[in-house]
């Protein structure tokens, strides 16, 4: 074991993730990163929030796959802890959806969850 290797992110993307987030990146002037937000409210208890955004601040967590990066903030990276985001092009819609293995439930939208 490697003492001086950075661990792995506890949040991470998928390629099609990344790659649509660096397709939104490149036709938003001034943005650089999609930031991903856990907020309290929703139908259960919390829920995400997608945002683009210019600059990380001073705390933030930055993810980063192939050019793709995402902002997270402290708090919110305490409840996205080992998920994953990825999106979802389908017949009823394209949307960011986020796998959280904290969420002990979740809304049928999907942005909506609760903890155990």
């Amino acid at each position: 074991m490697q003492m001086d290797s950075e661990p792995l992110p506890p949040f991470r993307m998928t390629d099609r993730a990344a790659h649509r987030i660096a397709e939104i990146v490149a036709a938003q002037t001034g943005t650089t990163a999609l930031r991903v937000e856990v907020l309290a409210g929703g139908c259960n208890g919390f829920q995400y929030r997608f945002d683009l955004d210019h600059a990380a601040q001073d705390d933030d967590i930055v993810i980063e796959h192939d050019s793709a990066r995402v902002f997270i903030d402290p708090a919110s990276m305490d409840l996205l802890a080992g998920a994953e985001l990825d999106y979802t092009d389908a017949l009823m819609g394209s949307h960011f959806a986020v796998r959280n293995p904290n969420a002990a439930s979740s809304c049928g939208c999907g942005t909506s969850f609760s903890l155990a």
